[in-house]
C-alpha cells in the first residue's frame, strides 16, 4: 500500500508562475496597480471605474507610460466580476500580468516603477497552491486539478459499462450472490487502480502540493492500495462523495480548510528551516546585504521576504538576473556601467526567479532580520549566516 512520502518544499518559482517570470525578461518601466473592486455593491463597474481614475492621475504624475496606463484601464471595469480585488501590471508594450484576489486587500497599491511589484500575486498563489481533488465510487473517479492560479478542469475516469449486470445489480441472488460481489469488488479495484494512476501521473506533473480524496469506503481504500510506489504527494482524506446530490459546498468548505492547513504548515516549516540553518551559520542569509550578495552567486535556493507596501528601501541591478547588489558600486563591479535603482524586495524577487530559485511570503515576525532572507542551496566558504 503506497502511503504520502511528505510533502513537497515550499516556494514559488519560474515553473509555478511562468508569466511573473515572463514579465521580469520584459523593459520597464512599470505600472502596478492593486485595487480593491467590490464586487457586492451596485454599480460596481462604475465605482471601480471612478476608484481607478484617481489612482490613474498619481500614476501620471509620477511619469507612468500612457501606454501602460491604458492597458490597465481596459480589465477594470470587469475586475468585480472575479474577485474581491485585482492586480496588474503593464509595460509601455501592453498589459503583462492580470490577477483577481478572492479577498480585498489591505491597502490599494499604484505604483510607477522600475521593476513590477509582485509579492502580492506570489501570496495569492501562495495561499492556495496546485492541488488536486479525488472523488472515488464504484464505476471510477473524478479528478479535480487546480493550479496556482485558481484555474480549475476536470478529468473524469469512468470505464464504459454497457449492459453490465455486475454494475447495475447490487443484490444479485441465489447461489451465484458471492461470484456477483466477488466479481463487483474485482472491478471496483481495477477502477480505482486506473484513477489512482491518473492521479499520480496529474499530480505529479503539475507539481501538486496536496492530493484530497474523498468517496465511497471501499472506493476510498482501493485508490489507497493502488497508488504507484514512490508516489511522494502528500495525501489527504475527507468526508464527501461523488453522488448525485451530494453537498458539494460542504466538500468545497473542506478542501479549503486542508489547503490553508498544508500553506500554513509550509510556512511554519520553511520557518524552522531557516532557523535551524542560521543557528548554525550554515546555509542561511540573514537581511538584505547577504541575501543579494546569495543572489548574485545563485547561491539561493529559497528567498524569504516580507513584503510591506509601505517599505522603500532600494538595491541595484543590472541586466542579467544575479546582477544585484546593496549599492550601484557593487553591481558595476561586476561589469554594468549604469545599474538601475529599483525597490528592494522587488529586485530581490527578480533575481530570485532569474537564478532557479523559489520565494515564499512570510510572516513579519519570526522570520528573517530586515524582513529578507533566505535557505541556501550550499554554504559558503566562511559562512553565511
Amino acid at each position: 500500500m503506497a502511503t504520502a512520502a511528505g510533502p513537497r518544499p515550499a516556494g514559488l518559482d519560474a515553473h509555478a508562475l511562468p508569466d511573473v517570470a515572463a514579465a521580469f525578461g520584459q523593459p520597464g518601466p512599470f505600472v502596478t496597480v492593486y485595487l480593491d473592486v467590490e464586487p457586492d455593491v451596485e454599480d460596481a463597474a462604475h465605482r471601480s471605474d471612478v476608484h481607478w481614475k484617481d489612482v490613474r492621475k498619481v500614476l501620471e504624475e509620477a511619469g507612468a507610460p500612457a501606454r501602460a496606463l491604458d492597458a490597465i484601464a481596459a480589465v477594470v471595469p470587469d475586475a468585480h466580476f472575479r474577485g474581491a480585488a485585482m492586480g496588474a501590471v503593464a509595460n509601455g508594450r501592453g498589459l503583462l500580468l492580470e490577477r483577481s484576489f478572492e479577498d480585498p486587500l489591505k491597502q490599494d497599491l499604484a505604483r510607477a516603477a522600475s521593476l513590477p511589484s509582485v509579492p502580492p500575486m506570489i501570496e495569492e498563489a501562495q495561499s492556495e497552491p496546485t492541488h488536486v481533488v479525488v472523488l472515488v465510487d464504484r464505476v471510477g473517479g473524478d479528478i479535480v486539478l487546480v493550479d496556482a492560479k485558481g484555474d480549475g478542469r476536470v478529468i473524469s475516469v469512468d470505464p464504459e459499462r454497457p449492459d453490465d449486470p455486475v454494475i447495475r445489480r447490487s443484490k444479485p441472488g441465489g447461489w451465484s450472490q458471492r461470484v456477483y460481489q466477488q466479481r463487483a469488488m474485482n472491478r471496483w479495484k481495477s477502477d480505482a487502480e486506473q484513477v489512482a494512476e491518473a492521479t499520480a501521473r496529474i499530480a505529479t506533473d503539475a507539481r501538486a502540493r496536496v492530493v484530497i480524496l474523498a468517496g465511497e469506503p471501499q472506493a476510498v481504500h482501493f485508490f489507497r492500495e493502488s497508488l504507484p510506489r514512490g508516489f511522494t504527494v502528500e495525501l489527504r482524506e475527507i468526508p464527501g462523495s461523488r453522488a448525485a446530490g451530494a453537498d458539494t459546498d460542504a466538500m468545497a468548505e473542506e478542501v479549503v480548510r486542508v489547503v490553508a492547513t498544508a500553506v500554513a504548515e509550509d510556512t511554519v516549516r520553511v520557518l524552522e528551516k531557516f532557523r535551524e540553518e542560521r543557528g548554525q551559520h550554515d546555509r542561511a542569509a540573514d537581511g538584505a546585504e547577504p541575501t543579494l550578495a546569495a543572489l548574485a552567486a545563485a547561491q539561493v535556493d529559497l528567498l524569504l521576504v516580507h513584503d510591506d507596501p509601505a517599505d522603500q528601501r532600494t538595491a541595484w541591478f543590472g541586466p542579467e538576473p544575479n546582477m544585484v547588489g546593496i549599492d550601484a558600486e557593487t553591481v558595476q563591479a561586476m561589469g554594468v556601467e549604469e545599474p538601475t535603482e529599483g525597490r528592494l524586495i522587488d529586485v530581490a524577487v527578480r533575481a530570485a526567479f532569474g537564478t532557479g530559485a523559489a520565494t515564499w511570503i512570510v510572516p513579519d515576525h519570526g522570520g528573517p532580520a530586515e524582513r529578507i532572507g533566505a535557505i541556501l542551496r550550499f554554504a559558503s566558504p566562511t559562512g553565511s549566516g
